[in-house]
């Protein structure tokens, strides 16, 4: 019986993960919105790691949405949130300060980024049987 909730769950981490992005994600970076520069100058790197972060936030978006590339998508996804994660951790603090830019201040981003991160973890931990290369080595008798 618990074989059915597996895809359930996934398509739910799927939704909170593409949630998470778009609220923070690709539109402001590829558009050059004020908050995303002045991030990405705190960061050290403006322009181009706002233009490369939001070109793989879209993709990410759009291998999560696509049944065929959800994998795909949460390796991706995974690999974003760590940088973000880290840039957290060593330039930006848990807590953004409002010099930074204010309407990006205090812990909400990088709760967002661990969200994420820890849901992307439960879709590859859920479809470990489709990661590319080593994902037959996990498949059971239970497997579809």
């Amino acid at each position: 019986m618990a074989q059915p909730k597996k895809p359930i769950v996934s398509w739910i981490l799927q939704a909170l993960i593409i949630l998470i992005l778009l609220m923070a994600g690709p539109i402001p970076k590829l558009t050059g919105a004020e908050g995303a520069i002045a991030l990405f100058t705190e960061l050290g790197a403006e322009p181009i790691g706002r233009y490369a972060v939001g070109a793989f936030e879209a993709l990410a978006i759009t291998l999560l949405i696509v049944p065929k590339t959800t994998i795909y998508g949460a390796i991706l996804t995974t690999g974003l949130m760590a940088g973000a994660i880290m840039g957290h951790l060593t330039k930006l603090g848990i807590s953004i300060s409002p010099d930074v830019h204010p309407d990006l201040q205090g812990p909400g981003m990088f709760i967002m980024a661990v969200v994420a991160f820890l849901s992307a973890l439960g879709i590859l931990a859920i479809r470990r049987a489709q990661l590319p290369i080593i994902g037959d080595k996990f498949t059971t008798a239970s497997d579809p």
